[in-house]
């Protein structure tokens, strides 16, 4: 058709009307295989619009986005050094689908998985998917079983997309149905089928089910490697939220016949003051305990996805258990006062579950299932009446309880005027505080662009002195990273009276920073970095962080927001690449970029080492201020090398403290004589 136009309020609107527009909707359906690419072009529009001059307009193919966008699916994407990596994600994906299976009854008790040099796979013994739909059920989008909501109530992935990206996302992935002695399979590269079965006898004697390998594209999750306590940790999590499941990881077993009991004594670094409380419902699961530790530790899931940022669920329970507990005793208790030290654990199952983003680690569903009960009223009553029937039938538990929460309120009191006092001092200070550059984007934003949500990556580093954050400071990305400057080495906090700690104007303007003086509710970042130097002084500034962060905010640790963050020992670089470009003059000056190696390790070093030969030259960098910014933008980029601090349930906090930063100074000095590495400095540079 012809192009019309016409002059409306002084603007020129074109009208482009193209019979293609109305050809693509019908075929609509063809976009939704992800092995079958498709793109079309707009077409350039006329020069002087005033629409902005779009020249091109392009569609993707299901497979085409999930490959150039993996994050919208899968969050992000890692290297697999930290538990919310996206090569787990993609074992999550599937182990859900047999997860469901099992629980709408049709499975046998057991799923084994076998994680091998990158390669996963993954059996379950349920009815199969349906021989002739294996290849539509692993590639083509939004398709699934699960839209029947009533037969998939507890099902976490409603929305027929999981699969369809751990296949996109996978170099290899291949997919097996068996049903009644016969089966199906199809093999993909990439997301584009390269094999086919169609359906064929099955092997004699093989059980129904359904079987998934799958080996994530290193293109995508580059230098990735797997971590058998991530999917360790993982594994039981599902053992403890399906009752009765069997789950074989690489040939060990896992299994769980007290549920949520046994997740909360596993995760537990203190001993319980009082016996875990359990209740259980038709579809809720509660676990509460206090232990002799500051702070609150709450674990939450919906049908059995573990959403590690809370929601409304997480919130309920919060709520209806301080105000059980303060009507129970018929106190004026503070909240605060009441959860202190808490351990609790909560399952619900929620009919079509509505989470923040696909990775669903925060719910955002306010009903229990459609015209039903809010998730608020249902928790608040079934925890106003187990957990109140309970604490009248076991006064031993009531008493200890109630011990701990006056212990709590007391010391609260104890430090209460001078908390005021410091805090007004912090804020006078904070107007001036030159030890902070902080973001625009924090953690803790009430609002954030739909399309442009960079909450999860607010960061903080806290570096020692204004020499090493300087580096930090100038190539910093400063929508999303702070910077918090240390003046020499903190305090030594083990053992110190609280009212010490809180005085201490380096820890209270450090507090203020971060948010944290009530609590991590109101966490300004996600990711709280320790950045210290690599030697003697920078480990022992670690050591002293960690010490405070481990006594007075462990919640900190234990809902995984406390990293260390690596930094190269040593640049490999070919000096005789080097040479050659200083002596070349600027008119005569190539782009070139010299042949360099930045090492976290000493094997590392040994490998660059023999790449280069004898040209290689190496530095060795004592403390972060020695690296210049242009270097140190790789070191804080998106392929920041972090450890995660991890408490472990055999993590013995108070012996470890008590021996590295208690006053048993010779018992130390004698450790170090006995464990001393001798370190021959021509061991490092002579090649």
């Amino acid at each position: 058709m012809k192009d019309c136009g016409m002059k409306f309020g002084g603007f020129l609107v074109i009208l482009q009307v193209k019979t293609q527009i109305l050809e693509k909707s019908m075929s609509q359906d063809k976009l939704n295989h992800i092995d079958e690419p498709e793109q079309s072009t707009g077409q350039q529009q006329q020069q002087g619009s005033d629409f902005g001059g779009y020249e091109k307009l392009v569609t993707l193919s299901p497979r085409e986005h999930i490959r150039q966008r993996p994050g919208m699916y899968i969050g992000k994407l890692g290297d697999g050094s930290q538990d919310d990596d996206g090569i787990y994600v993609l074992i999550k994906e599937v182990i859900d689908n047999s997860i469901d299976e099992f629980n709408t009854g049709y499975a046998k008790p057991t799923i084994d998985i076998d994680v091998v040099d990158g390669m996963v796979t993954i059996r379950d013994y349920g009815r199969g998917i349906p021989l002739d739909q294996v290849k539509d059920a692993s590639s083509k989008m939004n398709t699934g079983a699960k839209y029947d909501t009533q037969t998939y109530k507890r099902s976490v992935g409603l929305n027929g997309v999981g699969i369809k990206a751990v296949n996109a996302l996978s170099t290899e992935f291949y997919i097996r149905s068996v049903r009644d002695g016969q089966c199906s399979s199809v093999l993909y590269h990439e997301g584009l089928v390269k094999e086919e079965s169609g359906i064929v006898a099955a092997a004699q004697g093989e059980e129904n089910g359904t079987l998934v390998r799958f080996k994530p594209d290193a293109s995508i999750f580059k230098n990735y490697e797997f971590r058998e306590e991530t999917i360790e940790a993982m594994i039981k999590n599902y053992s403890y939220l399906n009752t009765g499941l069997t789950l074989m990881l690489n040939g060990k077993k896992y299994h769980s016949r007290n549920g949520l009991s046994d997740l909360v004594k596993d995760k537990m670094t203190n001993d319980p003051l009082y016996p875990l409380m359990h209740f259980t419902g038709d579809d809720i699961e509660v676990v509460i305990t206090h232990a002799a530790q500051l702070g609150e530790e709450f674990y939450s899931f919906v049908n059995g996805q573990h959403t590690t940022q809370g929601g409304t669920h997480q919130s309920a329970f919060r709520e209806a258990l301080s105000r059980t507990i303060k009507e129970f005793y018929g106190k004026n208790f503070e909240y605060s006062d009441i959860r202190n030290g808490i351990v609790a654990a909560i399952s619900i199952k929620v009919e079509e579950p509505v989470f923040e983003s696909q990775t669903k680690i925060k719910l955002g569903s306010s009903i229990m299932w459609k015209d039903g009960p809010t998730i608020y009223k249902y928790i608040n009553d079934f925890i106003k009446k187990e957990l109140d029937n309970y604490l009248h039938k076991a006064p031993e538990t009531a008493e200890v309880l109630l011990k701990k929460i006056q212990d709590n309120e007391r010391e609260r009191k104890a430090i209460a005027g001078v908390s005021k006092q410091v805090r007004e001092n912090v804020k006078k200070a904070a107007l001036h505080n030159d030890k902070l550059r902080d973001c625009r984007v924090h953690f803790n934003d009430t609002r954030a662009p739909k399309d442009n949500d960079r909450r999860d990556e607010s960061s903080i580093f806290i570096t020692e002195g204004l020499s090493a954050s300087g580096s930090i400071t100038k190539i910093r990305d400063v929508e999303t990273q702070a910077v918090f400057s240390l003046r020499g080495k903190p305090l030594n906090t083990y053992g110190l009276d609280p009212k010490k700690v809180i005085t201490n104007v380096e820890f209270a303007l450090l507090q203020a920073a971060l948010n944290i003086e009530d609590g991590i509710d109101g966490l300004r970042y996600n990711k709280v970095i320790i950045a210290t130097d690599a030697d003697v002084d920078g480990m022992h500034i670690r050591l002293l962080l960690l010490t405070y962060f481990l006594q007075f905010c462990p919640e900190l640790i234990k809902t995984g927001h406390l990293y260390i963050l690596q930094t190269p020992l040593f640049r490999v670089l070919n000096k005789k690449e080097a040479k050659r470009k200083n002596r070349s003059t600027k008119r005569e000056a190539k782009p070139q970029k010299v042949e360099t190696y930045y090492c976290y390790s000493d094997e590392e070093r040994l490998t660059a080492l023999n790449k280069l030969g004898d040209a290689a030259e190496i530095t060795r960098f004592k403390g972060l201020g020695e690296i210049s910014p242009d270097e140190f933008k790789d070191f804080i980029g998106p392929e920041m090398r972090l450890d995660r601090v991890q408490l472990r349930k055999e993590d013995s906090v108070k012996q470890m403290l008590a021996f590295f930063m208690g006053k048993n100074t010779m018992e130390r000095q004698n450790f170090i004589i006995d464990n001393l590495v001798n370190e021959d400095d021509e061991d490092i540079t002579v090649h």
